[in-house]
């Protein structure tokens, strides 16, 4: 809502004070925005671990004696459209930071995003093929508006960017995340992969709302900064954008309505266009920020620095999120559905990877705290060159199982379980400390912005994916994999040998 809170007036507040004690050794308010998240991905993962085989269900692609009931998809098609909901996802983050500076503040375009995606996972529920897209475009459009402002709102927690604990405190947040990754999987992904699709997407909506409910009982712990609309529009600007979205929205509904009426309609014509637009903004907005003048040079600098971290992150989100399609639908066909004399659904592999984080984030947040303390703590971009290298390894390591499932073999879900593990720990050198590194460097003029800014980093890396497989580029086979591999090495290489010349143009930051 609303707030008459003035800049002066969030500064001479004692914020520790007010937010009523610590959370793990950080800010009360922490876990307030960690127990929103954890819900609130506990829905997203959920959903995400059912879509690439409710697409694929009653199809060729979907394993032997997989549930029917789905779209009955190729798997190329498939892990196209999981790549551009993704790509969806992360790029709505940056109208929805903007939302968030411009209109309603972070902490009221929270609640809205997340009664959208409610009401999106409630559409999910409902049969047809209609009703599904529709949900995940509401379920896309209210991430969005979420992930960049309850992000900025961790930042706001924490006294700039010097604080020792600001590190610390995006990895605790993070595990929020992958305790509701985990779990939903195991909950949201058995009940939808053995009894009903509809009822999984239902049981999404569900945790939505209770990470809706947490967020209401917590916000008196959130900083006063997060009520605030940093700028906000004028009545011009206002009336500026709803005309110019008018008209888009006008342009887009007009080309659609010929391409339908002409009998020329099919899945790609809203495939490609989204996948084309998923690549050009993320450019588009990084040329406009680095050319605004009203920025000082050393914010031009961090900004020119900040690009070589972008880079690198889409790279390694173009490998990472296909453990949520490639490898899943691999998983689902060619993995072995049992261990240790065990059955399990195919959907529980996406909570292998959180789990992984749960164990490991706190060993790493030690490590880099220990380190620290020494001296020796490796620089945000060596973390970065680790974190590509790593899942670069990851992608090899996929290679073997692959070349042994060649012959209709079903391979161990160890191998998987292996896979994941070497992803995981190149995810924890590189996505919290991504995700702070964002919030050192972003210019005061685009606060939450910058949060969307790192977000679309994902949103480039999984358009890549979308676009290859729409071009018939098959990445289910050994010789695409090793290739993918390369480039993450080769990328992580090239970070490496440039850092001295990155770690210039940061500044002060480090």
């Amino acid at each position: 809502m609303a707030t008459s809170l003035t800049a002066k007036d969030v500064g001479a507040r004692t914020f520790g004070r007010a937010s009523g004690g610590t959370f793990l050794g950080h800010p009360r308010g922490l876990a307030t925005l960690f127990m929103t998240e954890m819900w609130e991905r506990f829905s997203f993962y959920g959903m995400r671990a059912l879509l690439p085989l409710y697409l694929i269900a009653g199809g060729p692609a979907a394993g032997k004696g997989a549930q029917s009931g789905g779209l009955a998809m190729t798997a190329a098609t498939a892990t196209a459209i999981y790549s551009i909901y993704m790509a969806m996802v992360y790029l709505l983050t940056m109208p929805g930071g903007w939302f968030g500076d411009r209109v309603w503040g972070p902490r009221r375009t929270v609640t809205a995003a997340a009664l959208v995606i409610m009401t999106g996972h409630l559409t999910l529920a409902l049969p047809g093929e209609g009703p599904f897209f529709a949900g995940l475009g509401l379920v896309a459009l209210g991430s969005g508006l979420l992930k960049a402002n309850i992000s900025t709102m961790v930042g706001h927690l924490y006294e700039g960017p010097d604080d020792p604990r600001r590190d610390g405190g995006f990895t605790v947040f993070y595990m929020g995340i992958n305790i509701g990754a985990f779990a939903a999987p195991l909950v949201i992904g058995t009940v939808g992969q053995n009894y009903s699709w509809h009822l999984g997407f239902a049981l999404a909506a569900i945790g939505m709302g209770l990470g809706l409910i947490q967020f209401l009982l917590g916000t008196r712990h959130l900083s006063p900064r997060s009520d605030l609309v940093p700028e906000p529009l004028t009545r011009q600007e206002r009336a500026g954008a709803l005309r110019k979205g008018l008209l888009w929205l006008a342009a887009a509904t007009a080309f659609y309505a010929v391409v339908v009426l002409s009998g020329a309609y099919t899945l790609n014509w809203a495939l490609v266009p989204i996948t084309v637009v998923g690549l050009v903004i993320p450019v588009g907005v990084l040329v406009r920020i680095k050319s605004d003048k009203e920025l000082s040079a050393a914010e031009q600098s961090k900004i020119s620095g900040y690009i070589w971290f972008f880079v690198a992150a889409a790279v390694f989100w173009m490998i990472y999120d296909q453990g949520g399609s490639t490898m899943s639908i691999f998983g689902d066909a060619k993995a072995s559905g049992t261990l240790f004399g065990i059955g399990f659904p195919s959907s529980w592999y996406q909570s292998v990877n959180p789990l992984w984080v749960m164990a490991l984030a706190p060993v790493m947040a030690w490590i880099w705290l220990w380190l620290s303390r020494r001296g020796k703590e490796p620089s945000t971009t060596v973390k970065f060159a680790m974190g590509l290298f790593l899942v670069g390894a990851s992608f090899f390591l996929f290679v073997v199982p692959m070349a042994m499932a060649s012959g209709g073999t079903r391979v161990s879900p160890m191998w998987l379980v292996g896979v994941y593990l070497v992803q995981t720990v190149g995810e924890l050198c590189l996505s919290p400390v991504g995700l702070s590194v964002t919030t050192k460097m972003a210019p005061a003029k685009y606060g939450s912005q910058m949060m969307g800014v790192w977000f679309l980093a994902v949103t480039a890396g999984d358009c890549t994916t979308s676009l290859l497989s729409l071009a018939g580029v098959d990445l289910n086979v050994t010789g695409v994999v090793a290739v993918e591999a390369a480039l993450a090495c080769l990328a992580g290489c090239a970070v490496w040998m440039y850092r001295r010349r990155v770690i210039a143009l940061m500044g002060e930051v480090r």
